[in-house]
């Protein structure tokens, strides 16, 4: 049955192999819409860098149990998750979790723990959403292994859409060895620019490889373009250093309305939310029914002067934190889906700021 329609808790491994295009923030960012929305959400920070805890203001000197000892003993889950926010509950990271690898190298249910411990406090929410490390390694396939679905953010780049064929077969060799009800539900498009010619030629080629998939066998045959698009906004890189998310730092900013809008179509397709438009959100372009809006129709809107008439929260904090690495993907990839791609003379078009970004 589709998780997507099943009355059962969703969960959702959020992963992309490679770092700083949006996944953390897209992570905790959803879970807190969804949580504002009235659902209970169990957020699982699976880095061992513990950006999404700390993004929700949980560090290393937290004595709660982590995802770290549930590896190690699954039955350690009952007492584990924070309420960070009401209806928002954090199983959080720390620095010790990138030795779980190395520790668990012998067992033969390695790749499984994580899903037996969920399983077990499961019925306690309605989502759960699993930040996964930017790497193919035991924490990340203990994630995907854990999972439903899989949700793709990802920036509308030439690169970006190249590495996009790599992770859909790393789902694919992980559905046929280790879970085989996983499936790409979608993507989100992350720091967007529907301004740019080079965003518009992405995204059109993005909906054009998924459209082609629909009469597949693939675990993204259903997969679909999540509406609206995140527009680029500096709100979002700038709240994980105030440990909130971006509906308690800057509400009225355009992340938070195309976040909420992105909430409420999850909660749709799970049954527990409208479908209509958030009321503070009447500048977020509209969805389309099918989940996909034309290129053309996606453009970012002007931020600067919502800041100028909203001012982020006076504060003493320094520089804000990075809430993504830029780690690559594993050294043994798969071969890569055959994905249509733009001409290279469009890729031209990006400009040094785009490549940037």
């Amino acid at each position: 049955m589709d998780a997507r329609t099943h009355p059962g808790p969703r969960r959702i491994a959020l992963m992309n192999q490679k770092g700083g295009v949006g996944k953390t923030t897209t992570t905790v960012n959803i879970a807190a819409a969804i949580a504002e929305l009235g659902t209970p959400v169990l957020l699982v920070d699976l880095d061992p860098q513990a950006h999404a805890s700390l993004h929700l203001g949980v560090d290393d000197s937290s004595e709660a149990t982590s995802v770290y000892d549930i590896l190690l003993d699954p039955t350690e889950i009952f007492d584990a998750p924070i309420e960070v926010k009401p209806n928002l509950w954090l199983l959080r990271s720390e620095t010790d979790l990138a030795a779980a690898e190395t520790e668990l190298s012998q067992e033969t249910d390695r790749y499984a723990r994580l899903r037996e411990a969920l399983e077990a406090v499961e019925d306690r929410f309605g989502f759960v959403l699993l930040d996964c490390p930017p790497s193919l390694g035991l924490l990340t396939l203990n994630g995907l292994n854990a999972a439903q679905e899989v949700l793709i953010p990802m920036q509308a780049q030439f690169l970006a859409l190249q590495g996009v064929g790599k992770l859909l077969e790393t789902v694919q060799l992980v559905s046929q060895q280790l879970n085989p009800d996983l499936r790409v539900s979608g993507i989100v498009l992350c720091m967007f620019d529907g301004q740019t010619t080079h965003a518009q030629e992405v995204v059109a080629d993005l909906e054009a490889y998924l459209e082609s998939q629909r009469e597949t066998e693939t675990p993204w045959r259903g997969a679909k373009l999540y509406q609206p698009p995140i527009r680029r906004n500096i709100k979002l890189a700038e709240c994980p250093s105030f440990g909130q998310t971006i509906f308690e730092y800057a509400p009225w900013a355009p992340g938070a309305a195309d976040y909420r809008r992105i909430a409420e179509a999850l909660l749709a397709e799970h049954g527990g939310a409208p479908s209509e438009p958030s009321k503070d959100d009447a500048s977020a372009p509209a969805a389309v029914e099918a989940g996909i809006a034309p290129a053309e129709a996606q453009h970012a809107e002007p931020v600067e002067q919502a800041e100028a008439d909203h001012p982020a929260p006076a504060s003493d904090a320094g520089s804000p934190r990075a809430d993504e690495r830029e780690d690559g993907a594993g050294e043994d990839e798969p071969p890569t889906p055959e994905i249509r791609v733009m001409p290279a003379e469009h890729a031209a078009r990006e400009s040094d700021a785009e490549r940037g970004a």
